[in-house]
C-alpha cells in the first residue's frame, strides 16, 4: 500500500461534477497538512486546495475556491476534492500531497511535500 493512492479521476463535461478520493497511509497518517495539486501538459505542478488534519481548516487556490470543497475523514484516513461547476481549463492530472507540520508559509510550496500519490487524470470536455 503507497502511502496516498488517489482515485476518482475521469472524463466528464464542462459544467459537471466529479469527486476525488486520497486514501492514506503509512508515515501520511501523522501529516497535518493534506492537499489536492494538478498539472496540465506543459505547466507547472499548482496548488489546488489543503485541509489541516487535526482542525479541518482549509485553504484554496483563487482560482477553484468557488467551486471546490476539500475535506478530509480522519476515522477513514482519506482527503477528499469535490470539484462542481468543472471548466476545460480543470483538465489535468491532480495529485494527493502531504507534509507533516501546518505553516501557513509552506502549505502551497510543491517542495514543501514530502509525500505524493501517482496521480490521477480528470478531463473536461467542452
Amino acid at each position: 500500500q503507497a502511502p496516498l493512492v488517489e482515485s476518482g479521476g475521469g472524463l466528464v463535461q464542462a459544467g459537471d461534477s466529479l469527486r476525488l478520493s486520497c486514501a492514506r497511509s503509512g508515515r501520511t497518517l501523522n501529516h497535518d497538512v493534506l492537499a489536492w495539486f494538478r498539472q496540465a501538459p506543459g505547466k507547472e505542478r499548482e496548488f489546488v486546495a489543503a485541509v489541516r488534519r487535526s482542525t479541518g481548516n482549509t485553504i484554496y487556490s483563487d482560482s477553484v475556491k468557488d467551486r471546490f470543497t476539500i475535506s478530509r475523514d480522519n476515522a477513514r484516513n482519506t482527503v477528499d476534492l469535490q470539484m462542481n461547476s468543472l471548466k476545460s481549463s480543470d483538465t489535468a492530472v491532480y495529485y494527493c500531497a502531504a507534509q507533516p507540520a501546518w505553516h501557513r508559509v509552506s502549505v502551497r510550496v510543491v517542495k514543501a511535500y514530502d509525500s505524493w500519490g501517482q496521480g490521477t487524470q480528470v478531463t473536461v470536455s467542452s
